[in-house]
């Protein structure tokens, strides 16, 4: 069956997205910074907000869980937007290549907290050229859980088999083919490309 809607992932394909941006200058140290990561504010920790708890809450409960970081702590989300590194340009080329053809329905499937993604709403222009947008922060869930990619596909209603769905996370794309959604695993504009160009979709 043909693909008649392309679902992109956001944050590591099309928008560069990393800590790394603030916190190489505020914990030059890169043992401490890497202790930071693995222990303080952690991916677990960050996903919980992408699933839709509030900013204040998160940062309140792990200051009071390790106040020695109070500074380093509350840099995550007060410096948040010196952590978007700008667009992905050669794959929002190829974004563009596909609204321009418009042969395709283009939706995005993200794992984003509510409360920082009209930042990026408003710094992206092209990320009004998606039909649609499902924000996890928004559903109150998250990839890989089935919820968020039926969330999509009912409320745009897209049939799986004629859908493909991009993201960087290998854990998101099983989660989408376990639903029947054809997936790749984003590497580089070049592969996304490519693999694009074997299902004849560019």
């Amino acid at each position: 069956m043909s693909i008649s809607t392309i679902i992109f992932d956001l944050g590591g394909v099309l928008i560069d997205w990393n800590p790394e941006y603030v916190y190489r200058q505020t914990i030059p140290d890169p043992e401490r910074r890497k202790y930071f990561y693995e222990h303080i504010c952690t991916h677990d920790w960050n996903v919980e907000q992408d699933a839709g708890r509030s900013l204040a809450l998160a940062t309140e409960q792990l200051v009071a869980q390790h106040p020695d970081w109070e500074p380093e702590i509350r840099d995550y989300y007060g410096r948040w937007e010196e952590m978007l590194g700008g667009p992905i340009d050669d794959t929002v080329q190829l974004l563009e290549e596909l609204r321009t053809k418009e042969t395709h329905r283009l939706l995005a499937l993200t794992n984003w907290s509510g409360e920082t993604f009209p930042v990026a709403l408003d710094r992206y222009d092209f990320l009004h050229w998606f039909e649609g947008i499902v924000v996890s922060g928004d559903e109150k869930t998250r990839k890989p859980f089935p919820e968020m990619y039926r969330i999509l596909l009912d409320r745009y209603e897209v049939s799986p088999s004629e859908a493909v769905f991009i993201d960087d996370s290998l854990k998101n794309v099983e989660a989408a083919e376990a639903l029947g959604i054809r997936s790749i695993h984003f590497q580089g504009a070049g592969q996304l490309r490519s693999e694009l160009g074997r299902l004849e979709v560019l």
